[in-house]
């Protein structure tokens, strides 16, 4: 006979049940930064709000778009050079040392991307097939650091280059490209208009009243393979209008 003690502590261990705050999409809450309609003509990536919220030391990054997140995928390049990316993007405040990159490096920012011409998540195998290098046209998440790079197109910014030889501090989940880039695994939803994706911390220091924005926007590898490798080649919306992370984490 199972007891009913035995249940209980099962259950104890079962995640909570989501609370309607956690279902409430961007658009629908109050603290989200909202966004003007229309700022592309690309309805998926059109935003209309942006929030993060956070349960202890669980932080939910989602936005609300004018067409169905995640349904406009890159058109495959046929290689790594020149590859495009399409990417949902959170710029935060936060230090990225605080996810183990090296501290006060530039901008840490969530994002996440779709990008059919290379794989850039070696430890997990997203669309379950036994092959964990062939689903890199999947939605997947990254923690990247941006910073200003002048061989980027117009001085737009880029993913932090690790110059040949460097050994800054990196994450345990780094994908051992030579950038700021982590893959940690974290999977991102889509619910019709909204897209969110929730990432864990070691603690909760320093995540009350981080600043936080949202973005869309197309990245492209570059066509040498070389430094800059990954510059920002189009921005489609920015949800505060001028990236001035408005949005505080509460």
């Amino acid at each position: 006979m199972i007891r009913p003690a035995f249940i209980a502590a099962l259950a104890a261990l079962l995640p909570a049940t989501p609370s309607l705050a956690d279902t409430l999409h961007a658009a629908d809450r109050k603290d989200a930064i909202q966004a003007r309609e229309g700022a592309t003509p690309v309805a998926a990536f059109d935003i209309l709000a942006a929030h993060a919220h956070r349960s202890g030391r669980i932080v939910t990054f989602h936005m609300t778009t004018a067409g169905a997140a995640g349904s406009v995928t890159p058109e495959p390049a046929g290689a790594l050079g020149g590859a495009p990316v399409l990417s949902y993007v959170w710029p935060t405040s936060l230090d990225p040392a605080v996810v183990g990159f090296e501290a006060k490096s530039g901008i840490l920012a969530l994002a996440a991307t779709s990008h059919p011409d290379f794989d850039d998540t070696p430890l997990f195998d997203e669309n379950r097939d036994g092959d964990p290098a062939n689903d890199g046209g999947d939605w997947h998440s990254h923690w990247v650091v941006l910073t200003a790079d002048e061989g980027c197109p117009e001085g737009a910014l880029g993913v932090r280059n690790i110059p040949e030889g460097a050994t800054p501090r990196l994450p345990a989940t780094w994908p051992g490209l030579p950038l700021y880039i982590d893959s940690p695994g974290f999977t991102p939803l889509f619910d019709g208009p909204e897209i969110s994706v929730s990432v864990g911390f070691a603690d909760e220091t320093g995540l009350p009243e981080t600043a936080y924005d949202g973005v869309t926007a197309a990245l492209r590898v570059n066509a040498s393979v070389h430094a800059p490798l990954l510059c920002v080649e189009d921005v489609f919306d920015v949800a505060s209008g001028d990236l001035s992370l408005p949005g505080r984490l509460k």
